[in-house]
């Protein structure tokens, strides 16, 4: 397969010189102001958020090959703070935190007055949506619709589109089983990657609390991997680090291409102030995205092996059509 140029420039800006992914994410909004402050959310004010993404982000850019950000609390704030390391790119969210319709047809909204065009205009590297999906929700077919529309938009503004589908119980009673998350997780893969996104991030395909086998971990993933038609990146979804590591690792034997790390890596630090806080960031959760990326430099399948791109590629006259 081929890019165009502002989708190759995004992707090269969010991954690692190897062409890998090690991406920190803090996106986070309605689950980052109930950890500061458990008994009353609501009380977290805007700066109180703002600070805590852009020192999160001054921490972490630097050994990070990019990170997500949200438009609310964290992108245009940590630019503005001159947080972001220049060596790092910059990906911005889409949607709307939560999701409206019912607990059965969950609906993604894209954050009102918020659009890939402004992401482009920040100067972000890429765009990234979060879609909840299930293959048999009655709103499947408009969730995918959302989906053709957003990569239309990004392929407009040359922009790197990720996609980021989380799978639910359309038994709002019931959690899914292992098995059951296995078969959502790779027919989602199947359904949505061929819909014009560049990257898929994705869960883990087993419930590891269930399954300890990583025997089946393996092949579940290698069926994602091959369900997948674009290169995709693991999500943290709130693992604790130790495991989130070794679900890294077999992730990338089968065939992923990195991660997007978010409170797997950071998550403590919601608790801690001052330079307790400041401890926390630049020993441990360095050394937790460190970590990460020694692994997904050792198994990790590169972008570039889906995306092919030479000088040959581009004619003398390609600006005039541009």
């Amino acid at each position: 397969m081929s890019l165009s140029v502002g989708k190759l420039r995004g992707l090269q800006q969010c991954s690692t010189p190897d062409d890998l992914f090690v991406i920190m994410a803090l996106d986070h909004r309605n689950v980052l102001q109930t950890a500061l402050n458990p008994s009353n959310p609501d009380s977290i004010s805007y700066s109180e958020m703002a600070i805590f993404k852009t020192e999160v982000t001054r921490a972490l850019s630097p050994v990070s090959s990019a990170v997500l950000l949200d438009p609310e609390y964290g992108a245009a704030q940590a630019i503005a703070a001159n947080a972001i390391s220049g060596s790092c790119g910059l990906m911005v969210s889409l949607e709307e935190t939560g999701y409206t319709d019912k607990p059965s047809t969950r609906k993604t909204q894209i954050l009102p007055d918020w659009s890939v065009e402004q992401v482009a205009r920040i100067g972000a590297s890429a765009a990234k949506l979060m879609l909840y999906y299930h293959p048999e929700a009655k709103n499947a077919e408009a969730q995918e619709m959302l989906v053709r529309e957003v990569a239309n938009m990004c392929r407009q503004y040359d922009l790197a589109f990720f996609l980021q589908p989380l799978s639910y119980s359309l038994d709002s009673s019931k959690k899914l089983s292992s098995a059951e998350k296995r078969a959502i997780v790779v027919e989602t893969a199947r359904r949505l990657s061929p819909l014009g996104i560049d990257i898929l991030k994705t869960e883990f395909p087993v419930d590891i609390d269930e399954v300890t086998d990583e025997g089946e971990w393996a092949d579940a993933c290698t069926e994602l991997n091959e369900a997948s038609a674009t290169p995709w990146v693991l999500l943290s979804a709130g693992m604790d680090f130790d495991r989130f590591l070794r679900q890294t690792e077999v992730a990338c034997k089968a065939g992923a291409g990195g991660v997007m790390a978010g409170r797997a890596v950071w998550w403590e630090a919601v608790e801690l102030r001052g330079d307790a806080q400041m401890d926390f960031l630049y020993k441990t959760a360095i050394d937790r995205i460190v970590a990460l990326g020694d692994v997904i430099s050792e198994y990790g399948t590169p972008w570039t092996d889906y995306y092919s791109s030479s000088i040959t590629d581009i004619p003398v006259d390609w600006y005039e059509s541009y």
